[in-house]
């Protein structure tokens, strides 16, 4: 017996009507809006959406949204790479077509070759962010200034506790000192999460000998933020019974282009400029070495 298909499958021609019509164009005027950010999250649209133009802040607003883009993306109407899932992962089967192909390979790898761009800092630095599609518009920003961005998919796991207390304890023992920067749900899971992330990897960072307690700021969402930048809010879940006061404000709620705002002037209030532009002068001189010597290896 064939199933009954009750949703499209692969690339589907749509009629939508007028209203839902209405709703793509909204949604692509946001895209193009914050062109320099994408990819997105559907929540992160969601949240512009209600800020900006109105559209209901309720979980079946945000159900047809996500219904919406779907079907606009499998009709070519939106463009799918202006969208995060993180819904699956991929790990081994590539290769390479010849010996010159890996050259090229390594050719494409030397033009973006980095140093560790925080080397000499006095205070090494992390961003720890909750909502796992954010890491790569994030990752945009703080790649600049050499500092990595970890998602956390909501609560960490131990095991991401524990490599992250290694590399903090690796780091005060080699004379920098540590400082973690987090972005999160202002409501009662994302303040537990942060506080028990200090806590916890705190902890473990104790055990583990570092040589200078290191520093745990919550960057984002903090209530001066909300109302300053008047963010969607709706009260705590009443199923939460952890404490908390006011109402609760999710971190992609905050427009792009301010998040990643805020994210540069952190880092560049506790970074060195010029020690910063003299690791990028040697980067460079570097990069430049590599490149010619593997163009006279593939001549």
């Amino acid at each position: 017996m064939t199933a009954r298909r009750t949703r499209p499958r692969g690339f589907a021609g749509w009629n939508p009507r007028p209203d839902t019509l209405a709703l793509v164009a909204q949604v692509r005027a946001v895209l193009d809006e914050y062109a320099a950010h994408l990819p997105l999250t559907v929540r992160q649209v969601f949240y512009r959406l209600v800020g900006s133009r109105g559209y209901d802040k309720t979980e079946r607003a945000y159900a047809r949204l996500c219904e919406t883009v779907g079907r606009a993306r499998r009709a070519g109407m939106l463009p799918f790479a202006a969208f995060r899932d993180d819904g699956g992962s991929r790990h081994g089967g590539d290769g390479y077509d010849s010996p010159a192909a890996f050259l090229r390979g390594l050719r494409w790898q030397a033009e973006g070759f980095t140093l560790d761009r925080q080397q000499g800092q006095p205070l090494r630095l992390w961003l720890l962010c909750e909502a796992a599609g954010m890491a790569p518009m994030l990752s945009r920003t703080a790649d600049a200034y050499g500092v990595p961005v970890l998602s956390s998919g909501g609560f960490d796991s131990l095991t991401a506790k524990h490599d992250l207390a290694r590399e903090l304890a690796r780091v005060t023992q080699g004379g920098q000192r540590a400082e973690v920067l987090h972005i999160g749900d202002l409501d009662p899971s994302g303040v537990h999460l942060f506080t028990a992330l200090a806590e916890d990897v705190g902890a473990m960072c104790n055990a583990l000998d570092c040589e200078s307690a290191p520093r745990f700021t919550r960057l984002a969402v903090t209530p001066a933020q909300a109302e300053a930048m008047d963010l969607p809010s709706a009260p705590p879940k009443a199923t939460d019974r952890r404490a908390f006061t006011g109402e609760t404000v999710q971190a992609e709620a905050i427009p792009p282009d301010m998040l990643s705002a805020l994210v540069r002037d952190a880092i560049e209030a506790r970074q060195d400029g010029d020690t910063l532009r003299a690791v990028l002068d040697r980067e460079a001189q570097a990069r430049g070495d590599l490149v010619e010597w593997l163009e006279r290896m593939a001549g």
